[in-house]
């Protein structure tokens, strides 16, 4: 096993962890780190394949409790807009897409650890709004859900609530893009390799987290979500 390998199963143990326990976060792990082992490409595919699984293993859970009434559109805006972030992921250079994803990742942290909240409705443009800039960016740097948790993580919802609307929004749009890279060919064999190895311990992860769900309150869950995140982040700018 070499170097890169051992590092990608350590940060996969984290995202799985942080995956199940908050339902979401785990890409915004593992980009910085990943696509500094293995490029932009290969690593969004490696992430949503890890993410398409977790998410079948946790919606069964949580399904009754998504508000589909905001996802579903959510989800259909993300789904139109894939096609320009799958431009953008072959158009620009490795490095660009690194540090992009590096000062997404703490921005977004930043923002959420303020305790800003949003309290306000959720309207339609808004929400078709939110949904489109997610589906630019899952398919550019597998971050679709920094402007998703800015929407509703930030809203006076539970963390149970957030947590399965996460979790629905997921289901739709890593299903979309799973798509969209196969038809592209995007999805090599090095891809399905490295998830296959790294897979087993990123839901192994999962499952312990979601167990650790039930035993926390809401301000610990935030806490170690929005911490971890900022480092991640920063670890991706200065590497």
């Amino acid at each position: 096993m070499d170097s890169d390998i051992a590092i990608a199963l350590a940060v996969s143990a984290a995202a799985g962890l942080m995956r199940g326990f908050a339902g979401v976060g785990s890409g915004m792990l593992m980009a910085p780190f990943f696509i500094r082992l293995f490029g932009p490409i290969e690593t969004v595919a490696i992430i949503i394949m890890m993410e398409s699984v977790v998410t079948a293993q946790l919606i069964r859970d949580v399904y009754r409790h998504i508000n589909w009434r905001v996802i579903l559109p959510m989800g259909i805006a993300a789904i139109l807009t894939m096609p320009i972030g799958n431009h953008l992921l072959v158009s620009l250079d490795a490095e660009t897409i690194g540090r992009g994803v590096a000062l997404l990742v703490m921005l977004f942290a930043l923002v959420l650890m303020t305790g800003w909240r949003y309290t306000g409705h959720k309207p339609w443009p808004a929400t078709l709004g939110v949904g489109g800039l997610s589906g630019v960016l899952m398919a550019l740097t597998s971050l679709g859900n920094p402007p998703v948790m800015l929407y509703l993580l930030s809203s006076r919802d539970s963390a149970a609530t957030n947590r399965a609307n996460f979790t629905g929004y997921f289901a739709i749009t890593l299903a979309a893009l799973l798509g969209v890279m196969l038809y592209q060919g995007q999805i090599g064999q090095g891809a399905l390799v490295k998830t296959g190895l790294l897979l087993p311990v990123f839901m192994l992860s999962a499952w312990v987290g979601s167990r650790l769900f039930r035993q926390a309150n809401e301000g610990l869950y935030r806490r170690i979500a929005f911490g971890i995140l900022f480092c991640a982040g920063l670890y991706g700018l200065l590497a």
